[in-house]
């Protein structure tokens, strides 16, 4: 049941989704409107939007990520030819018949992804700085700011076994 749809072709690269990116998208708006809600007392509809636009944002950072690998692996000689979302995070797809890559290559992919998510977190960080606190867009900046530092940037690093910090662990070893 591995079904894919598609959301079509921009920046170059075939973006798909599985059915399980629909049911992310939409726990994770609960969350975050439940968060916004009881943890920011926004008022319920107020809580919703917040919600969703949050949980929209998380995937727009799935996305600034994915074209930071895109962009990496277009000047290392190895271009990218698709991004799949699947739950609440993407996977960077490479042609079926690409010719065997130097480690290097392989680390210089997935360092792209974290990088291009720091600077998002830093531009984002002085976005939420510049709006005034304690408004709905102060809450949504200084969420994607930290969703983008701790998710994408700092957390793609770690070595889970499906990210970018694994990635660069086996290939260094090599």
């Amino acid at each position: 049941m591995n079904k894919s749809h598609s959301l079509g072709r921009f920046f170059g690269l075939e973006h798909t989704f599985a059915p399980s990116a629909i049911v992310g998208l939409a726990l994770l708006w609960a969350l975050l409107a439940a968060g916004a809600w009881y943890l920011l007392d926004q008022a319920l509809p107020t809580a919703a939007l917040l919600g969703l636009a949050g949980a929209l944002l998380h995937f727009a950072g799935e996305a600034w990520h994915q074209l930071g690998h895109a962009r990496a692996a277009r000047r290392a000689g190895a271009p990218m030819k698709g991004v799949h979302y699947w739950w609440v995070l993407g996977s960077s797809i490479y042609p079926p018949d690409e010719d065997e890559q130097p480690p290097a290559v392989h680390i210089r992919r997935a360092l792209g992804g974290p990088v291009a998510s720091l600077w998002l977190a830093a531009g984002l960080a002085v976005l939420a700085l510049a709006l005034p606190p304690a408004t709905p867009l102060f809450y949504l900046a200084a969420f994607a700011c930290l969703d983008n530092l701790l998710v994408f940037g700092l957390g793609s690093l770690l070595p889970l076994g499906f990210t970018d910090g694994s990635t660069i662990i086996r290939y260094a070893r090599k």
